[in-house]
């Protein structure tokens, strides 16, 4: 039996997202109070596996995480996970909306229903906590009906609140994506993998990123990210995230990799792992119509924005 890591306590979307995944439940799961604390105890030994957010759809990156992956360890992903994402606004059983003045939450959470804040309350606190679930046990424990949480549905039953206000998050396609880390291990191909890597630049010269990006497009591998992070060191360097379909093992993308490397670029390897999910070609095939369909608004769009200069000047 393994041990795996994740954010505590019970009721959090980590715990709800890790038990969707069957063979994991038979593991011990163990709960920590904050996502560095996992990453502390994978490094450690004390747990075999770590389980943390690296994304969300609304707020993007979960920076901290990212970085902890690209800066301070050497971990590999195993696989990621997508959890549909719903904020509930919990109470206790005697607040009304109109008298909550203080709302806790992981800042994560909260940033995701900024209209809702924005558009049902006039002067509102909002504290942050280390996780969603936190902030619903201590506003159950406070009894302070002025006082509530965002945080999962579960939490509600798990502490005695009341739903305030339901699916509070500010887009109704909200996802979290989650990635299992292992200290040195990669899985074999699925058949339906991603590879995650970071590329810093050795020398910064003109269309050095067109380089990177061209190097994937000529052996038509599909990127799904790519983003940059300052390198830490001096303001302006950046190295670049990219996650790309396909596993390491396939000889199209050893061939990638290597000419990464022999043009200048470091790279560090953070895993080749089963994907969740990947974009149907029906999908993409609908977007490229829709993007032609656009084309004369387009043309339109920067006729106008001509105009426009030239009144300007």
């Amino acid at each position: 039996m393994q041990h795996v890591g994740y954010l505590g306590p019970r009721g959090t979307f980590s715990e709800e997202a890790l038990l969707t995944q069957v063979d994991l439940r038979s593991h011990e799961l163990v709960p920590y109070g904050s996502f560095s604390e996992i990453f502390d105890a994978l490094q450690s030994n004390a747990i075999d596996r770590g389980f943390v957010a690296i994304e969300n759809s609304i707020e993007g990156t979960v920076l901290p995480n990212l970085d902890s992956l690209i800066f301070n360890y050497s971990f590999l992903i195993q696989r990621e996970v997508v959890l549909p994402i719903h904020q509930q606004l919990l109470g206790l059983e005697t607040a009304s909306l109109s008298e909550v003045t203080t709302i806790y939450s992981y800042p994560h959470a909260s940033a995701q229903c900024r209209n809702f804040l924005a558009q049902t309350f006039t002067d509102i606190e909002v504290v942050a906590t280390n996780s969603t679930a936190q902030a619903a046990e201590f506003v159950a424990e406070r009894g302070d009906p002025s006082c509530a949480a965002i945080a999962p549905l579960t939490n509600a039953s798990l502490h005695g609140l009341k739903i305030l206000a339901r699916d509070i998050e500010d887009f109704s396609n909200n996802q979290t994506r989650f990635v299992l880390l292992a200290r040195d291990t990669i899985p074999e191909p699925s058949g339906n993998d991603k590879t995650s890597i970071v590329c810093f630049q050795l020398a910064d010269r003109p269309g050095s990123l067109m380089g990177i990006v061209e190097s994937f497009a000529r052996r038509s591998l599909n990127l799904t990210k790519l983003e940059s992070r300052p390198t830490k060191r001096v303001i302006g360097e950046y190295c670049f995230v990219i996650d790309f379909e396909g596993h390491v093992t396939d000889p199209v993308i050893i061939e990638c990799l290597r000419e990464l490397v022999q043009e200048s670029n470091r790279i560090k390897f953070l895993g080749s792992y089963p994907a969740s999910e990947r974009i149907s070609t029906s999908d993409l095939a609908t977007s490229a119509s829709a993007a032609l369909e656009g084309l004369d608004t387009t043309i339109e769009w920067i006729t106008q924005l001509r105009q426009h200069s030239n009144r300007v000047q």
